[in-house]
């Protein structure tokens, strides 16, 4: 959220969220405000290097351009400061001197020259080489172009490069001459004199423009190198553009607001995956260990402060490797040793719970959209009045009818979940297989134990909270507005009862904490309820096959708008981009001219062969990729780097079992007559470079092992002192035996075999230690462009 924003009248705001002036996501406008709340998240990879992770504030304008009002931006290297805790940040003014990105690539160096009367003079010689990443100017490629001086004491020599047209990373390849020193008879003191007075007070400036043509040249980033770094050396460096040492003087920051953020921001360095395979096997047969409380899964969890950043990549490691069905219930039989009501059997917030949560957040995406999409889309986009509390009944409302609409909602919510079985996918149907026996196995006594301990998770923790906070799952794209989410809490709490129904009797009812629910509950109490949700959860909850009928609908996978290459030529015979409405279904990828409308163009997926990043250069376009199919490659191009990624990543998950998919392909595109690429001149000539998606159709691409494996690697290192702080208790309790010495350091640790444990811990700490020195060796080797190194 933000507040205090100028100017101080109510206002429509939105905010951007930009790499470097690449704008990724933006808000919704909230309307008539002086101080915003969004209350927005948005989770995505970054598909490229960056300086800056910015956020701009704009005021919404109908009939003009709409008006930046301030900024904040985080350097890359400062992310880790404000990483997991909200922040207060004021807004900066927005100028093009403090609009900077990329890097400029250059040669220097000084040469002596003997001029005609004998004297020794200095001439310096700058080669400008290219740029690269330059800013895009109102969403396009800029046309850049360099200027090049020499400065110093009363002088100021100057030259300028050729304008290059729409590109943000120009070859320039130009080569500039400069006199450092003049000869001695310019002036009375020595020659030797005048070179150290001169060469001490001068240096090289760059400055890149886009050329404006009817308008004014905008200012794109600078660099200086004093002259005297070079002496008689020739220098050669990449070098970061940098904001002008003026262009950000104002003094009336305070005046513009500031912005609240929660940023969580992480970097790791991925290794080859042979230097993972010590680690990655300890974790892996963690569900053999004996106790599960000494692997080194159960650890990694315990040693952690935020269980969260562990339990995410430890599930996604453990689901890559399918080794997750028989961890989660290793740490669910633990689980319930400690549960001593049937009743609340997995209601806390435990390792398995957390397992669960995290494995149904990434395997039931799909799931959860073929079932509750329409009926949310439904909700928000034409809500009936449902509020029930007399409470918050507002003026005119009849609180009959609303109960009527609330109830519409109700059944047609439930009747889709407890249809839904059949798509529910197997790895989750058997995980909750193995924690129905499990639970009945800990209460024989209590019949409606099996069902509480699937529904537990499949409506209170999955559908309930999909249904409170689609934005979260990517059912909606944004939050619901007030009144929509009142009724989505509302629906959210009817399906969480009635799931749990086949554990609650109806004299239960009364236990409601609030009396206009209990009211709206006794409509519910009908048979057929309780027989529905017991029937759905056998069906979940079964490990038979469940293939899905060849009348399934397709799953919904992503949408939106992006520029197509016309197939065809305009009547000026040159081919034109246009945009388009893109879908991509479990079945096929269409554009249609607007959302809605009928397609105009469609692929089934079984026709894909490939899907690969095009070159900038084939078009003079960023963020381009296409599509490879029976006909000519349909061309591509996204909104911005992340949304072209998750295309690229979506396409080819959906097409990875395809059985004619290409080796090789082109990456430019076919011009006048030959491939940019590889200069071949027949147009369905094999393609020259290999797919980066060439990988055998059974292959999980959606889940990098090795990058799981990083991300564990680093928060053992982040808690190496807890580790061995863990290790020294297992060690004294192994050889004492007797009464624990120091409590604090290891009495919230789960140690139940130490003996066991201590193995495990060094095993951890040996592995974790020679993953440093890889690190440590891979650090040295690697160079980053910083401002002036190579």
């Amino acid at each position: 959220d933000a507040k205090h924003l100028v100017p101080n009248k109510m206002r429509d705001f939105f905010c951007t969220i930009n790499l470097d002036q690449e704008e990724v996501f933006r808000t919704q406008v909230v309307e008539k405000s002086l101080s915003p709340y969004f209350g927005e998240e948005f989770y995505f990879e970054i598909p490229r290097t960056f300086q800056w992770l910015s956020f701009y504030i704009y005021d919404k304008s109908v009939l003009q351009k709409d008006l930046r009002i301030g900024k904040v931006s985080i350097k890359k290297e400062d992310l880790c400061n404000y990483t997991g805790k909200e922040n207060w940040f004021m807004l900066q003014p927005v100028d093009s001197n403090s609009e900077v990105q990329g890097k400029v690539h250059l040669e220097l160096k000084l040469n002596e020259l003997i001029t005609d009367n004998g004297s020794v003079c200095q001439q310096l010689v700058v080669h400008i080489k290219e740029c690269h990443g330059l800013p895009l100017i109102n969403g396009q490629n800029c046309d850049p172009y360099a200027t090049v001086s020499l400065v110093g004491p009363s002088r100021n020599d100057q030259k300028k490069t050729k304008v290059k047209k729409k590109t943000s990373n120009p070859q320039f390849n130009e080569t500039f001459y400069f006199e450092v020193t003049r000869s001695s008879s310019y002036t009375k003191k020595s020659q030797f004199q005048v070179e150290e007075e001169d060469i001490e007070k001068l240096e090289v400036r760059v400055d890149l423009w886009n050329n404006g043509n009817l308008v004014q040249d905008v200012f794109l980033g600078e660099i200086k190198v004093p002259v005297k770094v070079l002496r008689n050396d020739s220098f050669q460096a990449w070098y970061l553009l940098q904001p002008r040492e003026n262009g950000n003087k104002s003094s009336k920051t305070d005046d513009l607001g500031s912005l609240r953020l929660n940023i969580c921001y992480t970097e790791d360095c991925v290794l080859p995956s042979e230097y993972y395979a010590s680690l990655r096997n300890l974790l892996l047969k963690s569900s053999d260990v004996q106790p599960i409380s000494a692997s080194a899964a159960y650890i990694l969890i315990e040693v952690c402060r935020d269980k969260y950043d562990a339990v995410l990549p430890l599930v996604r490691l453990l689901l890559h490797h399918h080794k997750l069905v028989p961890f989660v219930a290793a740490v669910a039989e633990l689980d319930l040793k400690d549960t001593q009501e049937a009743n609340t059997v997995f209601r806390g917030n435990s390792l398995a719970t957390r397992c669960v949560d995290e494995m149904m957040k990434i395997v039931g995406k799909h799931y959860l959209k073929v079932t509750l999409k329409p009926v949310i889309d439904e909700i928000c986009e034409s809500p009936k009045p449902c509020e029930i509390d007399p409470v918050k009944l507002r003026e005119g409302d009849n609180v009959e009818i609303n109960m009527e609409n609330l109830r519409y909602y109700v059944d047609k919510v439930f009747r889709e979940i407890v249809r839904s079985s059949i798509s529910c996918p197997t790895l989750m149907c058997d995980v909750f297989y193995s924690l129905r026996h499990l639970a009945a196995k800990r209460f024989p006594n209590d019949p409606h134990v099996q069902y509480s301990a699937v529904s537990s998770f499949v409506f209170l923790r999955f559908f309930a909270v999909a249904v409170v906070s689609p934005h979260t799952f990517h059912l909606r794209p944004h939050h619901p507005d007030a009144q929509t989410s009142r009724t989505l809490t509302l629906i959210s709490k009817a399906i969480q009862t009635l799931g749990s129904w086949g554990s609650l009797t109806k004299s239960k009812l009364s236990s409601f904490k609030e009396m206009f629910m209990c009211e709206f509950f006794k409509t519910f109490q009908e048979e057929k309820f309780t027989e529905s949700v017991k029937k759905f959860l056998d069906d979940v909850s079964s490990t038979e096959s469940k293939e899905p009928s060849g009348l399934s609908e397709p799953v919904h996978l992503k949408e939106g708008e992006m520029y197509k290459r016309a197939q065809g030529r305009t009547r000026i015979g040159k081919k034109n981009f246009k945009k388009r409405w893109f879908c991509l279904t479990s079945r096929e990828l269409t554009y249609h001219k607007q959302q809605d409308k009928e397609p105009i163009f469609t692929i089934p997926i079984k026709n894909i062969l490939a899907v690969e990043k095009l070159d900038e250069s084939s078009f003079n376009k960023k963020n381009m990729f296409q599509v490879l199919h029976g006909e000519k490659p349909l061309y591509i191009q996204a909104n911005n780097c992340v949304e072209a990624s998750e295309w690229i990543e979506a396409l080819c998950r959906v097409t990875r079992c395809n059985q004619k998919r290409l080796s090789f392909y082109h990456p430019s595109a076919f011009l006048n007559g030959n491939w940019l690429c590889c200069k071949a001149t027949i147009e369905n000539a094999v393609g020259c470079a290999r797919c980066t998606a060439d990988v055998p159709a059974d292959t999980q691409i959606e889940i990098d092992g090795d990058r799981e494996t990083e991300r564990i690697y680093s928060l053992f290192t982040i808690n190496m002192s807890k580790l061995q702080k863990l290790e020294e208790a297992c060690g004294s309790i192994a050889v004492y035996q007797g009464p624990r010495k120091e409590p604090d350091d290891y009495s919230n640790f789960t140690i139940e075999d130490s003996v066991a444990t201590f193995h495990t811990l060094k095993q951890i700490i040996d592995t974790v230690e020679k993953l440093n020195e890889s690190h440590e060796k891979y650090r040295k080797r690697s160079s980053s462009a910083k401002y002036g190194s190579e």
